[in-house]
C-alpha cells in the first residue's frame, strides 16, 4: 500500500482475511473482545492430520514426511515428496506436467524448464523396480495400479 494511504476498518479486515487470516481484530481493540476471540479459537476442533496415502506397496505419510516402498524408507527431497504426494492423491488419474509445475513449484517457475522431467526421473530411480510412475504421452504422469 502506498505511504499515506489508509484503508477503512472494513477494508483492513477484508485485506487481512484475503491474505489468509482466519480472523481479524483491528487495533486498537477492546481487551474483553480479544479474550473472547482467543477462547472461541481454543474451542475450535483440532486440525485433523492429512491421510496417509497408499497405492500398491507405496505409503506416503504427509504428517511425518515419510515415504516407504515395500516397507523400505525412501529418502526423498521436498520436491520429489511433493510430486509423489500429488500423484498419489490423484488416485490413478493423469496429472499434467503443467499442473505439477504449478502446484509443486512457485509461480516464478519457468514453464519451459526441465524441472518436472528431471524430478520425475530422480523419483522413478528412488522408487525402483517395478516402475510405478507411468507417462501418458502428451498428457502427463500417473501412478499405475
Amino acid at each position: 500500500m502506498p505511504a499515506g494511504q489508509r484503508l477503512t476498518a472494513a477494508g483492513d479486515r477484508v485485506e487481512g482475511l484475503g491474505i489468509g487470516a482466519d480472523d481479524y481484530l483491528p487495533k486498537p481493540c477492546d481487551f474483553s473482545e480479544l479474550v473472547a476471540r482467543i477462547r472461541a479459537l481454543a474451542r475450535r476442533p483440532g486440525t485433523s492430520l492429512p491421510p496417509v496415502l497408499v497405492r500398491g506397496d507405496i505409503t506416503l505419510d504427509p504428517s511425518h514426511r515419510i515415504v516407504t516402498r515395500a516397507g523400505r524408507r525412501l529418502p526423498l527431497n521436498p520436491k520429489e515428496f511433493a510430486v509423489l504426494e500429488l500423484l498419489l492423491a490423484a488416485q490413478g488419474a493423469v496429472v499434467s506436467a503443467e499442473e505439477i509445475l504449478e502446484r509443486v513449484w512457485d509461480e516464478a517457475a519457468d514453464p519451459f524448464s526441465q524441472a518436472v522431467r528431471t524430478t520425475m526421473s530422480r523419483l522413478r530411480a528412488k522408487l525402483g523396480d517395478p516402475p510405478v510412475i507411468e507417462t501418458a504421452p502428451k498428457a502427463g504422469y500417473r501412478i499405475g495400479d
